[in-house]
């Protein structure tokens, strides 16, 4: 028998239906036992958010700050785990408060440990740089990355900074207006991640997990959108710079905070316009460089 864990956090429920589809096929072999965990916070999060609670979130998020969880239960931790799923949202280019407090934990250590770990994100669509970070966290807790699988809203940027916005800040997946697009990751993309877990499980039984990750993208686990790269690494440049001046700021705080978000407006309406026509008049002059760095995020 193989013991499987399904480690998330979710708000919309959204990220759980991604981890229950992806983990359908697991669930129904008699050989593997499988998990479920939901990370829960001693403080929650607000769900639909309040304007200044998702913005009063940013520095912890970005600075990777953990934050009191409760603890699983000692049935959970008494297992061995032959397989760690750990899906995840990016919160500011980064993964969430509660999945990073979940890996700086005692007992979120010792459940991956020495443990093989496929990474499943649910999000907007800038998460390779969060990704990166997570790597560094496994990393730092002995476990061992052997697959990535990552789920976005495929709409251009900015129709899904409004239908966001909007999912976000009302609780609703509807369509804005009445003429936007349903944020989220679609639901037939939802449905279809079953057949990354017909993959997972013939690595699993098989005890290697080598070839995992080619097999993963060569059914469309990873879409690597090279504007995206370079905007999500501009964009971490300047987060650290505010992040760490916000989080210094005690009685300023929620000020430092309002001229984030205009900040933030800018960035997404007026700047990323602009580096999106230098970066397509770029691209005859960094063929190289964008092939390289498809091949090396695509991988683990």
């Amino acid at each position: 028998m193989k013991n499987v864990i399904v480690i998330y956090y979710t708000q919309s429920g959204q990220l759980e239906k991604i981890a229950q589809n992806i983990a359908k096929p697991l669930l129904n072999d008699q050989e593997i036992s499988v998990t479920f965990y939901n990370i829960e916070m001693e403080k929650p999060f607000p769900f639909p958010w309040p304007k200044a609670d998702f913005f009063d979130a940013f520095p912890e998020s970005f600075l990777q700050i953990p934050a009191p969880i409760h603890s699983p239960s000692q049935d959970l931790l008494n297992k061995k785990y032959d397989l760690v799923i750990l899906a995840y949202q990016v919160w500011y280019l980064t993964p969430s408060i509660p999945i990073n407090s979940f890996l700086k934990s005692d007992f979120g250590q010792q459940i991956i440990k020495d443990t093989p770990v496929v990474t499943v994100i649910g999000a907007r669509n800038m998460w390779i740089m969060a990704q990166e970070k997570m790597k560094k966290s496994l990393i730092e807790a002995n476990a061992k990355l052997v697959g990535n699988i990552a789920l976005v809203d495929r709409h251009i940027n900015h129709i899904s900074v409004i239908t966001i916005v909007h999912w976000m800040f009302t609780g609703k997946q509807t369509n804005y207006l009445g003429i936007f697009p349903k944020p989220g990751v679609a639901d037939e993309e939802i449905s279809n991640s079953s057949k990354f877990g017909e993959i997972i499980l013939k690595y699993l039984k098989s005890n290697h997990f080598e070839s995992l990750q080619n097999e993963l993208v060569a059914n469309d686990a990873v879409e690597i959108r090279p504007f995206l790269i370079e905007m999500d690494k501009k964009a971490n440049k300047m987060f650290t710079k505010w992040a760490n001046l916000i989080v210094k700021k005690n009685s300023s705080r929620q000020t430092w905070l309002k001229f984030f978000n205009i900040y933030l407006f800018v960035a997404i309406w007026i700047i990323s316009p602009i580096v999106y026509i230098l970066h397509l008049f770029s691209i005859p002059f960094k063929t190289n460089q964008i092939k390289k760095e498809k091949t090396y995020y695509k991988q683990v």
